[in-house]
């Protein structure tokens, strides 16, 4: 399985790469009319999204964006992100992608780190100081559609991670801003129907899409994510590809059965699945719904460092597994004392490119971890004899109580089990006599009502955890604890219940 997937890239390589910005135009002197996104029920074409965003490219040069410079999209899903980003590759520069929604404080400190050309978002993402472009605002009527010069980015992407600190930083990706059009992208077949649930500022869901659209796709974008309208787009767009986080299998599986089976997915060819761990149980669910041929996952990180891939049907002969190391990396599994781990041995995760340290990207605003030229994400997980890397937790989120260690994931994967919750983010409090507490955060499902409490998930929990790793102490919550992308600010909760109890 592992030899049709390549972490390097290798769809940017080669004599028949071309640069991004001129790829919308490629696919419409072949097809004008094929849809290249849809959203909200209406379709552009590829001849369309062409002319709109060598408008939009005319718009931000007249505002000063040349070849080389960053700009910073705080652009929410929708046609108008696309349209903006191709305009951005067209002048040579690269996007800096961040959400719609982050504080000011926040959007200050990576915009100090990006030192983009120009900022472009709604109101609140208005910094002092630098130059801005409101979302909605439009070219003027008298721009040419017509095309400009082929101008390539120095740098393809510039996604933003606030990792497992909340400190922001700058993943710079290394690869310069061309694509093969006739190569698909990994997981996909040219020319396929992809549904994209997920934030753009996110690098998944971005790199997905972009690549979808390099070549030949049609990409229907959601906006935000919800389960039903997430399968009754691919019902009604034919969806072939798409890639969900946990937290959206999640929500579909808890929809009522005969309203999810309600919708005829035969069209649908592959689901990814990646950006955190997927509890056992609800992998075995929807492979039982689906069948294993159609359940992909991945792991790995916008480093591009290097990655796992498990089908379906590999992952029931390795359950917990996310699979062998990709072609275009090597891997090891590493003690505190940097030893390499036997199988079975939990230590820290290591990659390095077959390109060597530094390859794929380069931060802005943090030091990588290493050993040598080995780097790692952070991440905890041991191998079997095979070769299969299973995840424990990072190392940041792993909870030491009373000396013993307890991976939040584990808790989370069974909590979650229970009918009434929604989600779960297990933390660890510091504790006088323990040196940390087991503290969980449950979302709790709008029918729950009063009838569970922490007595109730204790319970629960006895038959699926043993004693030291049930957690201490709960609060309840009806309020989302997880973004659109599965991602959660384990720091910051952790951080705001240490001061309240200070």
């Amino acid at each position: 399985m592992n030899d049709k997937f390549d972490m390097a890239g290798t769809a940017a390589t080669g004599d028949s790469a071309k640069p991004i910005g001129d790829l919308l135009a490629y696919h419409a002197s072949k097809d004008p009319s094929r849809p290249a996104v849809t959203y909200d029920g209406v379709s552009v074409s590829y001849s369309e999204l062409e002319a709109s965003s060598n408008r939009k490219a005319r718009q931000l040069a007249d505002l000063g964006v040349s070849e080389g410079d960053v700009v910073t999209l705080a652009v929410p899903n929708s046609l108008e992100f696309y349209e903006t980003v191709f305009a951005v590759w067209k002048l040579g520069a690269t996007p800096n992608n961040v959400s719609s929604r982050l504080p000011v404080s926040e959007l200050q400190a990576i915009i100090e780190l990006a030192k983009p050309r120009l900022i472009i978002g709604e109101e609140n993402a208005r910094v002092p100081g630098w130059d801005f472009l409101a979302v909605g605002t439009s070219p003027d009527a008298d721009i040419s559609a017509s095309p400009l010069p082929s101008k390539i980015s120095p740098c393809w992407k510039m996604q933003t991670s606030g990792g497992s600190t909340g400190r922001p930083k700058l993943i710079v990706d290394k690869q310069p801003g061309v694509y093969d059009p006739d190569v698909a992208p990994i997981g996909l077949i040219l020319g396929e129907t992809v549904l994209n649930p997920g934030p753009l500022y996110h690098n998944a869901p971005f790199v997905i899409t972009c690549q979808s659209l390099f070549s030949g796709g049609h990409v229907v974008e959601m906006g935000r994510f919800d389960p039903l309208c997430a399968l009754e787009l691919m019902d009604r767009y034919k969806v072939n590809f798409v890639n969900f986080v946990p937290t959206m299998m999640h929500r579909i599986w808890r929809l009522p059965t005969e309203q999810r089976e309600s919708f005829d997915l035969s069209s649908f060819r592959l689901m990814f699945h990646m950006a955190s761990a997927c509890p056992q149980w609800l992998k075995q669910a929807w492979i039982d719904w689906l069948g294993p041929d159609r359940i992909m996952e991945i792991y790995g990180g916008t480093e591009v460092i290097g990655g796992t891939a498990i089908t379906g049907s590999e992952w029931l002969l390795h359950k917990g597994s996310v699979g062998q190391v990709l072609p275009g990396a090597q891997m090891r599994v590493l003690d505190e004392q940097r030893n390499e781990c036997a199988s079975g041995e939990i230590g820290e995760i290591y990659f390095l490119p077959d390109k060597g340290r530094n390859s794929t990207y380069e931060y802005i605003g943090a030091e990588a971890k290493a050993v040598g030229e080995w780097e790692t994400y952070g991440d905890l997980g041991y191998v079997d004899e095979e070769g299969y890397l299973y995840i424990a937790d990072r190392r940041t989120d792993m909870i030491v109580s009373g000396g013993a260690n307890i991976f939040p994931a584990e808790v989370e994967s069974a909590l979650d089990q229970h009918p009434d919750v929604q989600s779960s983010i297990v933390i660890g409090l510091p504790d006088a006599d323990l040196g940390q507490r087991t503290h969980a955060i449950v979302q709790i499902t709008e029918e729950a009502g009063e009838r569970t409490d922490a007595d109730a998930l204790r319970e629960f929990l006895s038959e699926k955890l043993v004693r030291y790793k049930i957690p201490r102490t709960f609060e309840f919550t009806r309020e989302n604890l997880r973004d659109d992308a599965g991602k959660a600010r384990r720091s910051k909760l952790r951080d705001e219940r240490i001061a309240n109890n200070s």
